[in-house]
């Protein structure tokens, strides 16, 4: 430990600015260095509450739990960009019910009639819809009101660091190179946003490990419309075939999405990995270092769970 009592949380997407905000609310000093404040991936998600393809599974439940409680909290009280929304995930073959059903009180199997032409399954639930830039603005105004400090500036090494009194990697993708994990991958995403036909409810596909999904999330005014999962990929550049298949394949299930205008275009970089990192690093450096990357498109299901796990590593070293 050094005399300087201030956490550097390394990041500045949803996993950051969470964690941010758990550290200072736990009585820590932190101070928030990024690049990109709020971090471009973050903006690029829907977002919809589930653990989708996240492991492992039993610390995953528990994260996603944790974050779907203070959710419900945000939608309640208004104005972060959070609602509850019913909507329906289908497919076109069986599926099992998922392990994260039990989490959600009215899950159900989808009645037929409430399946698009040519899907045979699904299930409807209740779940979390994020407003990302409303939600990270307010996480970023909630970090300061709380009196955390802001850096925005790259960096290149968690070794910069040792004036702090721990430092903890929130970096995303950046993780690859800052913490020299060769394991971690970016699955690159892309959404489509339109103005909101009259788009109430969520959709999903249930397409397996298929790179181009089917998914459309309604935000007020606009809907978010997805989607790609293209393993391994990082660039962030916009892609018009991309684009015209997502606004295709969106407006097969749902006709009215046809003539939307379509008002931007979002590409992020989910940092995966085999299992997320939630860890204390005491092999690395005289700073305490945590970990807190690799949660792939999950990262807003876990954000919450995942900060007070750090926190837990942070107030253990004080």
């Amino acid at each position: 430990m050094t005399t300087n009592e201030t956490i550097v949380v390394v990041g500045g997407g949803v996993s950051g600015l969470t964690t941010g905000v758990v550290l200072l609310e736990a009585g820590l000093p932190v101070r928030l260095v990024a690049e990109e404040i709020p971090g471009r991936t973050s903006l690029a998600a829907g977002a919809m509450w589930g653990p989708y393809l996240v492991e492992p599974w039993a610390k995953v439940r528990e994260w996603s739990l944790a974050s779907l409680d203070v959710f419900r909290q945000l939608a309640e009280e208004g104005g972060a960009g959070v609602r509850m929304v019913s909507g329906v995930e289908a497919a076109r073959h069986p599926v099992e019910t998922p392990p994260w059903s039990e989490l959600l009180p009215d899950f159900r199997q989808a009645d037929s009639s409430e399946l698009p032409d040519g899907f045979v399954s699904g299930h409807r639930f209740t779940v979390p819809l994020v407003d990302m830039p409303v939600y990270l603005d307010h996480l970023l105004h909630r970090f300061r009101d709380l009196g955390g400090e802001v850096e925005q500036r790259a960096v290149h090494s968690l070794d910069e660091f040792v004036d702090a009194s721990a430092a903890v990697n929130c970096a995303g993708m950046g993780a690859a190179e800052l913490a020299a994990d060769d394991t971690l991958r970016p699955i690159r995403g892309q959404h489509v946003v339109v103005e909101n036909p009259g788009i109430t409810e969520f959709f999903s596909e249930d397409t397996g490990l298929s790179p181009d999904l089917v998914c459309f999330y309604p935000h007020g005014n606009r809907v978010v419309l997805g989607g790609t999962a293209i393993d391994g990929d990082g660039d962030l550049s916009d892609d018009a075939a991309a684009a015209k298949g997502i606004l295709e394949r969106c407006a097969a299930i749902e006709p009215k999405l046809a003539d939307g205008r379509v008002i931007e275009h979002r590409v992020g970089a989910r940092p995966t990995r085999s299992e997320v990192r939630v860890e204390a690093d005491s092999h690395r450096g005289r700073v305490p270092l945590i970990h807190n990357y690799g949660h792939g498109g999950a990262g807003v299901t876990l954000s919450w769970g995942c900060a007070r796990e750090v926190a837990q590593f942070a107030a253990s070293f004080r």
